[in-house]
């Protein structure tokens, strides 16, 4: 075997594991529908579960807009150190999902998933997304602050699935 073949050899044992290993959770499930033109605009990050994307983060914002039909432009911001720190992404709609499962890419190829999985349908003016695997969970706002009632519903709403929401961190905006 040559060295190119000796090295995918090596490499692919490892992709399966990160990508193809099954989850002990059961499947995770979204919003029946949401209507992107409503979800669109800018929203405030009110917790998440920690990552290291967006470690000593505060003030954080998401803003999505149109790109085309089946994809949208994603900015996320945040003070870090009193500096700004932006991403600039994508997400692509997930066939079938009725826009309730999206794939986001900051990095390409690399993308991951952004699944709607609460959603106040009437206002769309809060939003709980996470990922199948638990690693993530953001719960969003279009203002900086929930009432205290909804916030809890939403995080025993997440622990509900699976989430581990004692690990939250709320994020500070100033």
């Amino acid at each position: 075997m040559n060295k190119d073949k000796l090295k995918i050899a090596a490499i692919i044992p490892g992709l399966l594991l990160i990508f193809g290993c099954s989850s002990s959770y059961p499947p995770l499930e979204t919003v029946d529908t949401v209507d992107v033109n409503k979800y669109l605009g800018k929203w405030y990050e009110i917790a998440r579960l920690p990552n290291s994307f967006q470690k000593e983060c505060d003030c954080t914002t998401a803003e999505y807009s149109l790109i085309d039909s089946t994809t949208i432009r994603v900015i996320n911001k945040c003070l870090k150190n009193g500096e700004t720190d932006e991403a600039n992404g994508k997400a692509f709609v997930v066939d079938g999902s009725n826009n309730s499962k999206l794939r986001v890419q900051f990095f390409w190829p690399f993308r991951g998933d952004y699944w709607i999985i609460a959603l106040d349908k009437e206002t769309y003016n809060y939003a709980v997304v996470g990922t199948p695997s638990r690693k993530y969970l953001w719960i969003l706002a279009r203002t900086t602050e929930l009432k205290e009632n909804t916030l809890q519903n939403l995080i025993s709403f997440a622990k509900e699935r699976g989430f581990d929401t004692s690990r939250l961190i709320f994020t500070k905006h100033y």
